[in-house]
């Protein structure tokens, strides 16, 4: 798993460098957030609508399968989740903020499900890039669960 991990922060890092590069940022003024909320297609519009949210790229993380393509995750064997990274500049959306759209917009009672769509590939979780991001999360968690 520590493996797989590197290879995500590794594949973030490089989308943060050519980010930087399209649009004349710093690279310390861009982060990322990372969920899976079922279909990815489906969280994509009501993160790119947000104020502050730069870019959102769809694919599929948390599994063991390096490149995995739909069929595959779509068979359930890989581990995989369908999942949106969001590129977001922080002095203008926080995460917290984003945490809220992401609890607004999924079913967090649902298991391997989200509405219509059914299968583990569909499975709700939230992947953090810091420790901030994970303290963040886990607040946001147990105040939902409250």
């Amino acid at each position: 798993m520590i493996r797989f991990i590197l290879v995500v922060m590794l594949m973030f890092l490089s989308l943060t460098q050519t980010f930087a590069k399209e649009t004349n940022m710093t690279e310390d003024s861009i982060k990322h957030a990372t969920f899976a909320g079922g279909c990815f297609w489906c969280m994509q519009p009501f993160f790119d609508r947000t104020k502050g949210v730069k870019k959102t790229v769809v694919g599929y993380t948390g599994g063991e399968t390096l490149n995995p393509n739909y069929e595959q995750v779509s068979s359930g064997d890989t581990g995989h989740a369908e999942a949106i990274d969001i590129v977001y500049d922080p002095k203008e959306v926080s995460y917290d903020r984003l945490l809220n759209i992401f609890w607004r917009n999924i079913d967090p009672t649902a298991e391997n499900a989200q509405f219509v769509d059914e299968g583990t590939q569909y499975r709700t979780a939230i992947f953090y890039h810091d420790e901030e991001q994970k303290r963040l999360a886990e607040e946001s968690k147990k105040q939902l669960a409250a």
